[in-house]
């Protein structure tokens, strides 16, 4: 029941995702380095878009970007992906933001980041409701967005988004929130405390990161996290622990543990949890039960880490013409 009404509220428009996209570059300091792109709600939209193609899901992405030669690439690369990006806001003057990952022998990184200044900070400095985001929030199918999402934004902006949330929720839209709690992105932690609360009790959906969620509450352990997680307000919610079995809890029910998938080599984990979030939403916006995302959410995730860089090859992908997870 709970897989039906989650595709019939997302039928009627699109899916989605507001966040920032930055420009990526991977490799060693003073070494090679290969551009790409990326961003937590980007990632899943690209997943999600990919992951949804076959039943006609559409997926957009919400973001602001700059009027330069740099934006008009970012632009290209998500349309050949099949989003849509009519509720980008193109801001003169400005750039997207830059963040360089080096990747240690284990597949662990270290991110640098050039983001202060970035457009997407930008996206609610305009009269109030004059978004393309807010204009159109009538039509919208499902809102995705994350705990960076909240953190880019200024106090100003992010009551701006909830109250679009809002929107969303009173008619029935599945609003989702995924926790992605980077530290260094907020003034202090009780800031944050008090923006995950109100965001958690906005959604019908929680995609949460344990360890996230233990750092940001200050918690003595995962048990006292977990306890902490599975109790929160959302009708649905899925607990990801890294390799430990993904766990779901939907409203009135006892959780299920679904298992992660074993894999040779982590080659990079850049972009687990946000693979995760597309595959899984792709299947419960197309009706299917939480148990069966949670395992496709684990399979695309398996995959992806096998890969560098945030979005691995298209070709790649789980069910593709290539090498399976």
């Amino acid at each position: 029941m709970a897989g039906q009404q989650a595709a019939a509220a997302g039928a009627g428009g699109p899916v989605v995702c507001f966040g920032e996209c930055m420009l990526e570059l991977q490799g060693r300091p003073f070494g090679t380095l290969q551009q790409s792109f990326g961003g937590d709600t980007l990632n899943t939209a690209v997943y999600l878009a990919r992951c949804g193609a076959a039943q006609g899901l559409r997926v957009d992405y919400a973001t602001a970007l700059g009027d330069d030669t740099l934006s008009d690439g970012l632009l290209q690369r998500w349309q050949a992906e099949g989003l849509g990006t009519g509720l980008v806001r193109r801001l003169p003057g400005r750039l997207p933001g830059l963040y360089l990952i080096e990747v240690d022998d284990q597949g662990e990184r270290r991110f640098h980041y050039w983001r202060e200044q970035a457009a997407a900070r930008s996206y609610f400095d305009t009269a109030d409701g004059d978004t393309p985001l807010e204009r159109r929030a009538d039509a919208l199918g499902a809102l995705y967005l994350s705990g960076i999402s909240l953190a880019i934004l200024p106090p100003a902006g992010r009551a701006r988004l909830a109250a679009l949330a809002t929107r969303l929720r009173a008619r029935g839209a599945p609003v989702v929130f995924d926790n992605n709690y980077r530290p260094r992105l907020w003034p202090d932690a009780a800031t944050a405390q008090a923006a995950f609360t109100q965001f958690t009790s906005l959604a019908s959906m929680a995609l949460m990161t344990l360890d996230d969620e233990q750092a940001l509450w200050g918690l003595p352990d995962a048990q006292a996290a977990l306890q902490r997680t599975l109790a929160l307000p959302c009708a649905e919610v899925v607990v990801k622990r890294g390799a430990a079995p993904t766990l779901v809890r939907l409203a009135g029910q006892a959780p299920v543990a679904v298992p992660t998938v074993p894999v040779p080599r982590v080659v990079d984990t850049t972009a687990a949890g946000d693979s995760f979030a597309g595959a899984y939403l792709a299947v419960r916006l197309a009706g299917g039960g939480a148990e069966a995302a949670a395992a496709e959410g684990n399979r695309l995730a398996a995959c992806v880490v096998q890969h560098r860089g945030a979005l691995m090859p298209r070709q790649a992908m789980p069910g593709a013409d290539g090498p399976p997870a």
